[in-house]
């Protein structure tokens, strides 16, 4: 099976950040991974493969090496993506005559992609059992809803600009009237109980259109939530295929990255930084020996880049011309919205050449306010020399997004020649691979 249906068939596994962490998990135990659980105590062996989770939305995965180590290898990337939650009290009666789902925005989602196409809900239900409560995680399969464009007889500027309301403008249409009452015992359906036994429920929309290969030659491929799946598999490919040196590999990918990060499983929690914690105290490290393995780190924090629009070249900037099957993107910002600077860059390249594996390099114009990434906000709480990279695409944020069909394989083989890496810092601002 080609790696790019790999992906496909992982990112339809993956409708929410829930469900995509279960997937990186059974990948994880297929190749021998053990889960951890944080509220007990670890007891990590040499060569030992290990893997926790955070609200079941976040996960930090990591191999110990055979003996002593000098500090970690890191990819990050970000298990959620711009989509719309459904509110408590999901039903709202519409015209006397409709029954719609009253959601909200989560994150800077393109509104209008969402519109007239059929659109899924899944996400975890929490369910009261004999001796507390659990979590379920759900798609409401064979649901589907639909959020419905007004017709241009309706609005005869539709054509000329639109702005869009949350509120009235992007809610779906669930049924007619009388499907009023029948919301939440579809949510106890899917989670196996009954009605009363819902405690709680956090449920998205999400995109089921599977993903294609398009463009002449198959150069092209187009599916949904390849922000940030995309590098998140990508990522865990490398890792997996990677052999540890002297360092302990890790990889991790985290919720949130869509809406800031400051929640207790994002980048700027102490997940990351506690995970790293305890495996330096299990390896006799003190608190000395975790902060001089912080130092002798490098982390590759891997989130999707915008590829130069056909239509719009101007967006970007007139010098550096990021493409679509040309390679790993390095991005940089002198607003540290992005964490790269010549050191982390210096030694990505050196890696990148070793492998024969082609970079190319993303700034915003200047007169552009791009987006930011989990980088800089991780380094925050760990603070680890680290790159940013992405693979370039189109229609960031669209509920169908477009990438190139051979980059994926050049980040796998990028993080994988990451991966059997040895590196020790020799002073500050020094480093030998």
């Amino acid at each position: 099976m080609s790696i790019n249906q790999q992906l496909f068939d992982f990112i339809e596994k993956s409708p929410s950040p829930f469900h995509a962490i279960n997937a990186m998990s059974e990948l994880l135990e297929q190749n021998g991974f053990v889960a951890l659980q944080e509220n007990q105590t670890w007891n990590l062996q040499p060569e030992g493969k290990y893997y926790v989770t955070r609200n079941r939305s976040s996960i930090v995965a990591f191999e110990m090496p055979k003996g002593e180590f000098d500090g970690f290898l890191l990819t990050s990337s970000h298990s959620d993506c711009p989509t719309f939650k459904v509110k408590n009290g999901a039903e709202l009666e519409a015209a006397g005559m409709y029954t719609m789902l009253n959601t909200e925005g989560y994150g800077g989602m393109l509104c209008s992609t969402w519109l007239d196409r059929p659109l899924g809900i899944a996400g975890r239900v929490l369910v009261e059992t004999d001796t507390g409560v659990e979590t379920c995680v759900v798609t409401l399969d064979p649901l589907r809803v639909m959020i419905p464009n007004l017709a241009i007889h309706m609005d005869r500027e539709a054509n000329n600009g639109k702005k869009f309301n949350l509120q009235s403008d992007m809610l779906p249409l669930f049924g007619e009237k009388d499907a009023k009452g029948t919301f939440e015992q579809l949510v106890a359906k899917a989670a196996g109980v009954a009605k009363e036994k819902v405690m709680g429920s956090e449920l998205y929309l999400y995109n089921p259109q599977k993903g294609q290969v398009v463009g002449v030659n198959g150069e092209y491929i187009c599916s949904p939530r390849l922000d940030d799946l995309e590098c998140g598999f990508g990522t865990l490919q490398g890792f997996l295929q990677g052999k540890p040196m002297n360092n302990v590999n890790v990889f991790t990918s985290l919720d949130n990255e869509e809406v800031g990060s400051s929640t207790k499983q994002g980048a700027d929690s102490n997940f990351l930084a506690s995970t790293l914690e305890r495996i330096c105290n299990c390896a006799g490290k003190d608190r000395q020996g975790y902060f001089a393995a912080l130092a002798n780190s490098m982390m590759i924090s891997a989130d999707n880049a915008h590829a130069v629009h056909p239509a719009h070249p101007a967006k970007s900037d007139p010098v550096t011309k990021t493409q679509m099957n040309q390679g790993v993107v390095v991005k940089s910002n002198a607003g540290q919205k992005y964490a790269t600077d010549a050191v982390s860059a210096a030694l990505l390249k050196k890696i990148a050449a070793k492998a024969e594996v082609k970079l190319q390099w993303f700034v915003n114009n200047s007169d552009v306010r791009g987006g930011s990434t989990l980088g800089n906000i991780s380094t925050t709480q760990a603070a680890i020399n680290t790159v940013d990279v992405g693979l370039a695409q189109l229609a960031m944020h669209s509920c169908y997004e477009t990438a190139g069909s051979k980059d994926l394989q050049a980040l796998v083989d990028l993080c994988k020649a990451f991966y059997s890496n040895e590196l020790q810092i020799q002073q500050d601002g020094n480093w030998k691979l």
